[in-house]
C-alpha cells in the first residue's frame, strides 16, 4: 500500500510517517513538503537512509496545481494524509497571507488532484481550534458548531468545510480529524513547549501569555498519530473525529510542571502582554473516536513530558540548527537545491 503525506517534514507529518515506517513494514511514503521555516527534512534523515525502498521525497508547494497533478496520478496513491498547514497563531495574526493560500487554497488542489485520480481515502488534519473556545465546563465534540477566533483557525475551519463539500458533493471519501495541543520529539521551538523547555535548559525566562490561565488538553504526538492511522484504517468517508489526551492543564500549570521537571526555578517565568483573541479553553471529547475507532491515549502526560524533555536533552544540537536556521542548510547538502536563506518573519 503506498500513501502521499503532505507536510510531512513537519512536527506532526514526520512522527506519522515514521510511526508508519517502523510499524508496517507494507507500506510506502511518498512526503510532498514545501519546506517552509517549519519543515525540517533533518527530521526523517534515518529513515530516509534506511528506508529508501519505502520512503520518497518531493519538494513542492501543495498551492502549486501542475506539480500536485504530477505527484497524485491514477493509480500511484491508496490514500492521501493531508498535514501540510501553516499552523501558528501569532504568526496568523501578523499575516494571514500564507495561511490563506496554503490551507485554502492548497487544499482545494489536492481535493480536485485527489478526486480526479480516484483517491481511495483521503484524510485532513485538523484541529481543535476550528471550535473556538470553551469555557470553564463542557467538552468540543464532532457536533460541536465552528467558531473559529484566529485567522489561523479560520483558514483550517474554511479548508475543512471545503473538504466536506467535496464529500456531499461529489461522494469524494474524505475524512476529517481535529485534535487538541500536541506535544513531543521534532516540534518547532516556536510552540510552548519547546519553547520553554529549550528556554529552560539554557537559564532563560519563559515568556507566558496574559495570567496564563488559558486551558489547552494537551496530547502525544504519537498517541495522535495513532489515532490519524486508525481514521485512515477504519474511519467512515465523511465523518469527523476528535482525539485528545484527557489532559487539561492551564498554561500556568503546564510551565510549573515543566519547570519542576527540570529541575529549574519558577523565577524564570516572565508574564507578557496576551495575545489577541487568546482562546481561553480548549478540551476534547474523544468519545466517538473510542467507540468507532478502538482508539484511546496511552502516553499519561507526565511520561510524555519526561520523554520528551530528554529527547530535547539528547538533541541540543538539532535544537542549535533550528534556532540558528542552520537546518536549512540540510535540504541543500542532501538534494542539491538552495533554499531562501531568509526565514518566514516571526
Amino acid at each position: 500500500m503506498r500513501l502521499l503525506v503532505t507536510g510531512g517534514c513537519g512536527f506532526i507529518g514526520s512522527n506519522f510517517i515514521r510511526h508508519l515506517l517502523t510499524t508496517d513494514s507494507a507500506l510506502s511514503i511518498t512526503n510532498l513538503d514545501k519546506l517552509t521555516y517549519a519543515g525540517n527534512p533533518e527530521n526523517l534523515a534515518d529513515l530516509a537512509a534506511s528506508q529508501s525502498s519505502r520512503y520518497e521525497f518531493v519538494h513542492g508547494d501543495i498551492v502549486d496545481r501542475s506539480l500536485v497533478e504530477s505527484v497524485i496520478t491514477p493509480g500511484r496513491f491508496d490514500a492521501v494524509i493531508h498535514f501540510a498547514a501553516e499552523s501558528h497563531v501569532d504568526r496568523s495574526i501578523l499575516d494571514s497571507g500564507p495561511f490563506i493560500q496554503t490551507n485554502i487554497v492548497g487544499t482545494q488542489v489536492l481535493l480536485d488532484a485527489s478526486r480526479k485520480a480516484n483517491i481511495g481515502r483521503y484524510v485532513q488534519v485538523s484541529t481543535d481550534e476550528v471550535y473556538g473556545s470553551l469555557g470553564p465546563t463542557g467538552l468540543f465534540t464532532e457536533e460541536t458548531p465552528l467558531a473559529p477566533n484566529s485567522p489561523y483557525s479560520a483558514s483550517k475551519a474554511a479548508s475543512d468545510m471545503l473538504v466536506r463539500s467535496y464529500v456531499h458533493t461529489f461522494g469524494f471519501p474524505a475524512i476529517i480529524t481535529r485534535c487538541s495541543n500536541n506535544y513531543g520529539p521534532y516540534q518547532f521551538p516556536e510552540k510552548v513547549l519547546p519553547l520553554f523547555v529549550s528556554n529552560a535548559l539554557a537559564d532563560l525566562p519563559l515568556p507566558l501569555y496574559g495570567a496564563g490561565l488559558n486551558v489547552r488538553d494537551w496530547i502525544h504526538v504519537v498517541d495522535h498519530c495513532r489515532g490519524i492511522e486508525a481514521a485512515w484504517r477504519k474511519g467512515q468517508p465523511g465523518e469527523v473525529y476528535n482525539f485528545g489526551g484527557g489532559c487539561e492543564l492551564t498554561n500556568v500549570e503546564l510551565t510549573h510542571r515543566l519547570l519542576d521537571a527540570v529541575g529549574k526555578p519558577r523565577s524564570l517565568i516572565r508574564f507578557v502582554t496576551d495575545r489577541p483573541g487568546h482562546d481561553l479553553r480548549y478540551a476534547i471529547d474523544y468519545s466517538k473516536a473510542q467507540r468507532e475507532l478502538g482508539w484511546s491515549p496511552q502516553i499519561s502526560f507526565d511520561a510524555g513530558l519526561r520523554d520528551t524533555i530528554a529527547w530535547y536533552q539528547s538533541h541540543s544540537d538539532w535544537v542549535a540548527r533550528i534556532k540558528s536556521g542552520a537546518y536549512r542548510n540540510y535540504y541543500a547538502e542532501q538534494y542539491g537545491t538552495r533554499l531562501a536563506s531568509k526565514p518566514a518573519a516571526p
